[in-house]
């Protein structure tokens, strides 16, 4: 039987605007960006609609708003449509969580909250960055960061579809494995540094998970109600404990995105929908198997039409 799964997306699908319409056309988006902005202790439902960019970009804000965003999309959308599995990108991990219930809206915020803080100061602690490398396979990736180390980090850290795989880790390292990926006898035909405040997905983020463990020892998470495949280790998980462990292992793993869509596939699911802002997410999954049928859920006008 045909599984339906439900996608959600992580930093870089922002743009200002995005659930303004929401807020204008439900009752239920507007009572949720209240109560975000009383936990976010700032107007993040102003700096979803409005922007600029440039302080949407900022990960502390970046990730609350994508997280919010999809939590009232996939609410306004439960009488019309459910999923049997459920993943996302990254951040996009928690909001498959809340939708899973293995937390509920208020827990989520806070730990997504205290995620983005620590993400962006950790950039100022460690100076990392992250960079895109597209048109070599995994191998090839490894080997490059092998050269490039020398006695620093550089490591893959997002795994998305064939031929793209963005690496993370030292600056020097990450600048030197950009250098050699251009060059023979890789000649990748792009590798291209990404605007990032840090080494995300990397070992540089480990003393940085270590005291998020703190926030998920605080929060009230259960056993999840339908299986979420992990960022970690791209299986379906429901256990509470499994996903603790999880959630802290994620901020220094590799994203495994493109086995996680592979191994979602091979137990059944052939409709993904991707939940919130942008077309990142369906983008990568046509990429990993052209198949499988997509659909995106953005806004006010998609949830009228299913």
């Amino acid at each position: 039987m045909s599984k339906i799964v439900f996608v959600f997306p992580g930093q870089g699908s922002q743009s200002p605007g995005m659930g303004k319409d929401l807020f204008e056309n439900s009752e239920f988006a507007k009572e949720t960006y209240k109560k975000a902005d009383e936990i976010m202790e700032t107007k993040i439902s102003e700096i979803s609609f409005n922007g600029p960019g440039d302080l949407l970009k900022q990960t502390n804000l970046t990730q609350p708003a994508l997280f919010i965003h999809s939590y009232i999309l996939f609410n306004l959308l439960k009488d019309k449509l459910s999923a049997d599995f459920t993943a996302g990108h990254s951040l996009g991990e928690y909001t498959a969580l809340c939708y899973s219930g293995a937390f509920n809206f208020e827990n989520g915020l806070k730990l997504v909250k205290a995620r983005g803080k620590l993400m962006k100061d950790a950039g100022d602690i460690q100076k990392g960055t992250m960079a895109a490398l597209i048109g070599l396979d995994e191998e090839k990736v490894f080997e490059i960061c092998e050269i490039a180390k020398e006695n620093q980090i550089v490591q893959p850290a997002n795994f998305n579809c064939p031929g793209q795989i963005v690496i993370s880790g030292d600056e020097d390292a990450v600048l030197r494995a950009i250098k050699i990926a251009k060059e023979a006898p890789f000649n990748c035909r792009l590798a291209k540094q990404l605007e990032v405040s840090g080494a995300f997905h990397s070992e540089l983020m480990r003393t940085l998970a270590d005291d998020f463990k703190v926030e998920i020892e605080k929060s009230e998470i259960s056993d999840s109600k339908i299986p979420v495949y992990s960022n970690v280790e791209a299986e379906p998980v429901t256990d509470k404990f499994l996903i603790e462990q999880l959630l802290h292992r994620q901020l220094y793993s590799s994203v495994k995105w493109e086995q996680l869509i592979r191994n979602m596939i091979r137990d059944g699911a052939n409709s993904f929908y991707e939940i919130g802002n942008g077309k990142v997410l369906t983008g990568l999954i046509k990429k990993i198997n052209p198949d499988v049928k997509t659909f995106n859920i953005s806004n006010f006008e998609d949830i009228q039409k299913i």
